[in-house]
């Protein structure tokens, strides 16, 4: 299951756009030293049916593997880096969603 795609969605509030913008500027790099990929983002996204778990704005963004994507959010420059989102948001979740394996 090592070589299988993960994909990660961040759902998290702004409340200190200069902080965060800190933050948004140095992740991009760190992404992808890590080979991950940056897919979206929404701050207006809309749950069709059920109980809305997220507010804010919702981010996608994918890594080739589960031990890259934990590399990632490990590394000691990202965990430095992060301090700026934590000082500027509030993270409501960071959730790691495999992809489907390879059918044989």
């Amino acid at each position: 299951m090592s070589d299988i795609a993960v994909y990660m969605i961040a759902n998290l509030v702004v409340h200190n756009v200069d902080e965060y913008r800190i933050y948004e500027k140095g992740f991009f790099p760190i992404l992808k030293r890590f080979d991950g990929e940056f897919i979206t983002f929404d701050d207006n996204h809309q749950t069709l049916e059920g109980t809305a778990p997220t507010e804010g704005r919702v981010i996608m963004f994918k890594f080739p593997s589960e031990q890259a994507a934990k590399d990632w959010y490990n590394d000691d420059e990202y965990q430095a880096l992060s301090e700026f989102r934590r000082a500027g948001t509030t993270l409501k979740s960071l959730t790691m969603v495999h992809a489907l394996p390879p059918r044989s």
